[in-house]
């Protein structure tokens, strides 16, 4: 009786702390900490497990990936079927650049919750890195779709409009001159999108600031635009490596070796394993080098 008694009440926990993380509300919240403390008092009225996925998504945002991942660990200690939590678990282990540990962990939280758009922008992401353009598209679209209803967080709204582009970007860039037209004039578009939301993002700057620099030059390159961009980027998010790999490739397209090395092993020093800074670094382009 005492065994059944034990297990009622293990039961009932548990109901109580699957599915209870809001976790649109608590994704916008902990943007919001970013932006210089809209919040009043972030954890007010949170239960213990929203209280620590709230911190870890805090701990996200300031990449600090070790403490994040610690705290979605408790997370799954206390409530093991949590999708928000194993989520976060998968997204820490793509910042380790673990694509084989995180795929799994967030085709079974698709599967678990397919409104759950956090999962799709981090396996869009992975998609993106490992050269799948169409397949990130594809994901990023769901997400853009969500967002459209409601159903999604602003930040992934606005990461999966990003996304989208770079994705076309990079199939314009493959592609033919029709494809070029067709698919540079969907980057655009969905950069423009972004930028009307929130346009001192530094997802938008550096989204622009590649867009304004990646593409052809009979098709508005503007190497002096793109700058001003990806400066905007890194003064908003100095911890964010990506500007910092596309400036500098303006920097070496301009003659200067010393602002490029400067720059590119900036990029390096805030993310040793950051595919797009080893990629232009040992001249591979794949994603896409300045002719000098």
């Amino acid at each position: 009786m005492r065994f059944l008694k034990y297990l009622i009440i293990f039961l009932f926990l548990s109901a109580c702390f699957a599915g209870s993380v809001d976790w649109i509300s608590l994704h916008n919240r902990a943007d919001q900490l970013l932006d210089q403390n809209l919040v009043d008092d972030p954890f007010s009225n949170l239960d213990q497990i929203s209280a620590m996925y709230l911190s870890g998504l805090v701990a996200l945002n300031n990449y600090q990936v070790d403490q994040a991942a610690e705290l979605f660990r408790n997370i799954l200690k206390l409530d093991p079927n949590n999708i928000a939590a194993k989520w976060g678990k998968a997204e820490c282990l793509r910042r380790e650049h673990d694509y084989e540990k995180a795929i799994p962990i967030l085709e079974e939280v698709i599967k678990a919750d397919p409104e759950f758009s956090p999962a799709y922008i981090s396996l869009a992401y992975i998609k993106y890195i490992q050269k799948d353009f169409d397949g990130s598209i594809r994901l990023t679209g769901k997400v853009i779709n969500q967002g459209k209803r409601g159903q999604a967080d602003d930040k992934n709204y606005l990461r999966a409009h990003g996304l989208y582009a770079a994705a076309k970007g990079m199939i314009a860039h493959y592609g033919g001159p029709v494809s070029k037209a067709i698919n540079g004039a969907g980057v655009l578009k969905h950069l423009s999108i972004i930028k009307e939301m929130s346009p001192n993002d530094p997802v938008v700057n550096f989204g622009l600031g590649s867009y304004y620099m990646l593409i052809p030059v009979a098709f508005g390159q503007d190497l002096e635009k793109a700058k001003e961009y990806l400066e905007k980027a890194i003064e908003a998010d100095p911890l964010f490596p990506d500007p910092y790999v596309r400036l500098a490739q303006i920097y070496l397209k301009n003659g200067d070796q010393e602002k490029y090395d400067q720059y590119i092993n900036k990029a390096l020093l805030l993310d040793s394993k950051n595919e797009i800074a080893i990629d232009v670094k040992t001249r591979n382009c794949y994603f896409i080098c300045l002719t000098q």
